[in-house]
Formats: structure tokens, C-alpha cells, sequence
């Protein structure tokens, strides 16, 4: 379900694996689809679509978040569909999914429900200044406004048309991590290394994995802390989990998506497991061991910025870089903030793979890190 450069990515995967493969998404010319033994071009809730999925495929999966719930119980009821519809569902929704890590006992900032005016008129001094941001179909910054007091937290409400939110207190950040892992029908899990992201005005820019990106104690707790969110699920299948490191080296989580993750690219290269073939394993029910890293890793997003001037980005200088490993998912169309490709560097040692990174960045226009 869905046909973006994670379903392709995972495609590839599955066809390495000598599996078919069958794509379901409304665009003739979606990066997964093009890629696919079959693409199913209709709506997400098409009857006729829903139906040709589950005559072609034994299991089901998702490449983001917002499949439409329906979809996936009307294929869950016939096929094994892993993430489930009720993980997806939490992950689609800030308010159920903060109330899941509460349960889980995982610490995430201080925030509150807003859903009218009584409770704007209620949020305590203490939350703000925060970030506003939609319960639903929010990624990459969209659906997010900073408020500094309760006059602009109104109206960042009524400019995001008055529907439900979350206005989580803004806390002093000394970086960024996520973690990925995935866990069985049988219970087994395993994860990926941690790994440190760079976010640019809401889009993840750079992701820097390899031992020492983050001292031992916070990557043992947010490892910890993210298999604790998926076993509470009883999740089936790939989970990323982001969190913020605070100035004082405490950890918060942020958001959970239930699907391979951009800051995860690097393992195609890095690791002797992708998070595309752990998410294979996942939905055909094959042993998960714990994948190995066996090189230090830097991931460069590819933004539409690169190409607006029509001018080709300087591969050939690029790919002269030791290291360097290019991939683009098949867009035909670039524009500014569109994910178009991503480069990751890796090296015998962290100062090469940093050194090289830095020399790609500098060919691509890319600010350094």
C-alpha cells in the first residue's frame, strides 16, 4: 500500500528475495509502481483495487502512515496485513499516540489536547512558548506552527482551521536520534544502530550513524524505550521511533512511524540487514537476527532544491568520492522540500566518512554539518 521511494525500496528488497511483488497506489507514475511486478492504479479505498491486492499478494504491508484505517481492516480481514490497522491508527493520530507512550512509561515533552477555545483558554503558562501542531497529517514539518504565548497559540489554531491539535512546551534540544526496530509475529525483535539526524526546516537533512554519535547510556535507553513502544503494540513489522536529546542529556520521544524510515537509508550500504529486509522478513514471517554494522555511516537527503535552476547535480564528481553511494527513486518532477534521492557515505573510520560527506555536500550546494 503506497508507492513512494520506501515502497521501492522495499520492492527491490522482496525481488531480491525472488518474491512478486504488487504495488497499490493512485499514481501512473509512482516510484514503487514503476518498479513493481504489479501496480494496482486506483484510490486506497477502491473496492475493485483492494480487491486485485489481495487475489495477488499472501501478505500486505505499508509504506506511510496514512493509509486510509478501512483499507487495511478490510485487507487484514483477509490477508496477514503487518503494521496493523490499530498501530497505524495510533500512529496517524499525536493524541493517541502520546497516550500510548504514557503507557508505555517512555518520557515525552509536556503537552496538551486542543480541541476549542476552552481548552486554549486552559493551557497553563508553562507550556508555552511550544509548537503547535495538527493530530493528523503532519510530516516534515507541515501542520506545525511555534507559539510564544495564548494570543498567537489562537490564532495558529484557527489558521490550522480550527482542527484537533497538540501544543507540545518547546524544550532546549542538543540533537536529534531515532531508532529502528523490528519485531516478528513471534515476538522476536531486533534493531538497527541509533542514529544522530539532522532536521532543516522540518525535513531530515543529514543522519550520521556509527558507535560514539551519542554517548552509551542515552542510545541503551532510547533502544530500550523504543522496543518497550513496540512490544506494548504487540507490533508486527518495522517501527522507527524519534526522540530529542535535551540540553541536560535527557531524553524525550517525539513521534513513532510504523513503516521504514528516511534516517534508516544508510543500512542499504552500512549493514548486512537492511530495514527493507527486515521488513520483508517481517511479512513473510522469516527469522529476524540482529543486523550488524559494518561500516561508519553519513546520509545526505537529496532535496528537489537541488535540481529547481534545471541544472544537473554534479554526479560525476560525486560518485569520484570513495564511498559514495547514490540512489534516486524515479521521480520525474523536482521541487523545493521533495525527497528525490538520498547519498550516503561510508569509510574505514569516522573522520573519513565525515571528511568525504563534507567534500559531497560542498559539490551539491548542501550547508555543512
Amino acid at each position: 500500500m503506497g508507492g513512494g521511494q520506501l515502497g521501492r525500496m522495499f520492492v527491490q528488497a522482496a525481488q531480491a528475495m525472488g518474491y512478486f511483488t504488487a504495488v497499490l497506489d493512485p499514481d501512473v507514475i509512482s516510484p514503487a509502481g514503476l518498479v513493481s511486478h504489479y501496480h494496482i492504479q486506483t484510490a486506497y479505498l477502491d473496492e475493485q483495487g483492494l480487491a486485485q491486492l489481495i487475489q495477488r499478494c499472501a501478505a500486505i504491508t505499508t509504506e506511510f502512515e496514512n493509509v486510509p484505517a478501512p483499507a487495511l481492516l478490510t485487507l487484514g480481514a483477509a490477508r496477514r496485513v503487518a503494521p496493523g490497522a490499530e498501530a497505524v491508527a495510533i500512529a496517524q493520530d499525536r493524541i493517541k499516540e502520546k497516550a500510548h507512550f504514557v503507557r508505555c512509561g517512555v518520557p515525552c515533552a509536556p503537552y496538551a489536547v486542543i480541541d476549542g477555545a476552552a481548552q486554549i483558554a486552559a493551557v497553563r503558562d508553562d507550556l508555552l512558548p511550544g509548537i503547535l501542531k495538527t493530530a493528523r497529517l503532519g510530516y516534515d514539518g507541515k501542520g506545525q506552527q511555534r507559539v510564544n504565548n495564548h494570543a498567537e497559540l489562537a490564532a495558529a489554531w484557527d489558521a490550522l482551521k480550527g482542527v484537533p491539535c497538540v501544543l507540545e512546551k518547546m524544550l532546549p534540544l542538543k540533537a536529534e536520534c531515532s531508532v529502528i526496530v523490528a519485531r516478528g509475529a513471534d515476538g522476536v525483535c531486533v534493531n538497527l544502530p541509533l542514529q544522530r539526524n539532522l532536521h532543516r526546516d522540518g525535513i531530515l537533512a543529514v543522519t550520521e550513524a556509527f558507535d560514539g554519535n551519542l554517548p552509551l547510556p542515552l542510545v541503551a535507553q532510547a533502544i530500550a524505550a523504543t522496543r518497550a513502544i513496540a512490544e506494548q503494540l504487540q507490533y508486527v513489522g518495522v517501527l522507527c521511533v524519534e526522540f530529542f536529546v535535551l540540553q541536560d542529556d535527557s531524553l524525550v520521544v517525539n513521534e513513532m512511524a510504523p513503516r521504514p524510515h528516511n534516517s534508516g537509508h544508510y543500512s542499504l550500504d552500512a549493514c548486512d540487514l537492511s530495514q527493507f529486509d527486515l521488513q520483508v522478513r517481517t511479512l513473510a514471517g522469516l527469522p529476524l537476527v540482529q543486523p550488524r554494522q559494518h561500516s561508519p555511516a553519513i546520509m545526505l537527503n537529496l532535496l528537489g532544491d537541488l535540481w529547481i535552476d534545471g541544472a544537473t547535480p554534479p554526479w560525476d564528481q560525486v560518485l569520484a568520492l570513495p564511498g559514495a553511494h547514490l540512489h534516486l527513486y524515479g521521480k520525474l518532477k523536482a521541487s523545493k522540500g521533495r525527497k528525490m534521492g538520498h547519498l550516503t557515505l561510508t569509510g574505514a573510520s569516522v573522520a573519513q566518512v565525515r571528511a568525504t560527506a563534507l567534500q559531497a555536500a560542498g559539490l551539491l550546494g548542501i550547508e555543512p554539518f
